[in-house]
């Protein structure tokens, strides 16, 4: 069995050690590029929304590399993810493409199912699999600590691209890591090569909160570098979703004390309860981030996503009651990079001008 599983941002760097810490073979499929979107919309529906696209692509690209087993979440509510295994398994079928496919439905509905799959797929002591998922939680919070450092230091650093240089070598690090000593020192040795890098003088800075679907969040080819274009834009940028978030939230339901925001507390009045995907978070993030001064919010989602819709429809009256602006960006196969460069520029421009009234 050689298991393989979709692209979200550097959650391989999890999936990868839990897998193998219950003696699985592990593909990692080629990191997502515009090939990996073009093998996934040449099979998959029009209609269909932009993760499962990019994620067929995946499978594709991981078939090409000795894969018979894909691991992928499903989900509960009116998010479409509920039904992307299935829809993915018959395009593979019909193509030709032999897979076994294991979905992990959410545990809180579905524990005895989620349970029997874990034996299904297991072949070591249950203890060597429980220290391959405590290990890929603290990766998963070392690469959000890194990631952190690396946004604030995107807009300050005096030659663009150092930042992401030294990143691109702690991932490799963190991947390597066999213990949690080793992540603690890759993360202290990055940390402390980030602190080295020259920055610029001081020039006024804006600072930008991304809320919305999390896949269109955490995933670069997908959201075309959102996170480098606003940096180079002398942008500070902090997401409401992390990788730790979205893994306490759906495996451990949010018992794990991590900063962050709670929609549930946030969200109201705008919104008052869930909407499927990660709609309540946005609009419950929006209303935090404005809360704590920041200067403007950019929602992503993919074209047609219900969730984020909805969240839409209530961020005009976030904004007028908050003081903040948001822009929504919709994202599909046809997102141009001139056209969402030049939309971040006026935005950008714009908080400026706002900023700058709001000093007078």
């Amino acid at each position: 069995m050689k298991v393989t599983f979709p692209h979200m941002g550097h959650l391989w760097l999890v999936l990868k050690v839990v897998l193998e810490g219950i003696g699985l073979e592990v593909v990692v499929p080629p990191p997502c590029t515009r090939r990996t979107l073009e093998l996934g919309v040449r099979h998959a529906p029009e209609s269909a929304c932009l993760p499962l696209k990019v994620n067929l692509g995946n499978f594709l690209e991981a078939k090409e590399q000795g894969a018979d087993t894909i691991v992928m979440a499903g989900g509960v509510g009116p998010c479409r993810i509920g039904y992307y295994a299935q829809v993915q398994q018959e395009i593979l079928r019909d193509i030709n493409c032999d897979y076994e496919m294991v979905v992990f439905e959410p545990p809180d509905a579905h524990f005895s199912e989620v349970r029997d799959k874990v034996k299904y797929l297991n072949r070591r002591p249950w203890q060597e699999g429980v220290h391959g998922v405590i290990l890929g939680w603290q990766k998963a919070c070392a690469v959000d600590d890194l990631e952190q450092e690396v946004q604030r230091l995107r807009p300050r650093e005096a030659s663009p691209g150092q930042a992401d240089a030294v990143f691109q070598q702690a991932l490799a690090a963190l991947d390597s890591a066999a213990n949690r000593k080793a992540i603690k020192r890759a993360v202290k040795e990055t940390k402390a090569t980030l602190a080295a890098i020259p920055r610029q003088a001081d020039a006024p800075l804006l600072r930008v909160g991304i809320v919305g679907e999390i896949y269109t969040v955490l995933e670069p080819l997908v959201n075309l570098n959102i996170e480098k274009r606003l940096g180079s834009l002398g942008v500070e940028v902090v997401r409401g979703l992390f990788l730790s978030r979205w893994i306490n939230d759906n495996l451990f339901k949010g018992l794990l004390p991590l900063p962050g925001h709670h929609p549930e507390k946030t969200a109201p009045p705008f919104l008052n309860h869930f909407v499927g995907g990660h709609g309540w978070e946005s609009v419950g993030d929006t209303v935090a981030f404005a809360r704590q001064g920041y200067d403007g919010v950019i929602q992503l989602a993919p074209l047609t996503c219900m969730p984020e819709i909805v969240a839409h429809s209530v961020m005009p009256a976030v904004q007028r009651a908050q003081g903040i602006p948001v822009m929504t960006i919709y994202l599909d196969e046809q997102t141009g990079e001139a056209g969402l460069q030049t939309r971040l520029e006026a935005f950008v421009d714009m908080l400026h001008w706002q900023k700058r009234k709001r000093a007078i």
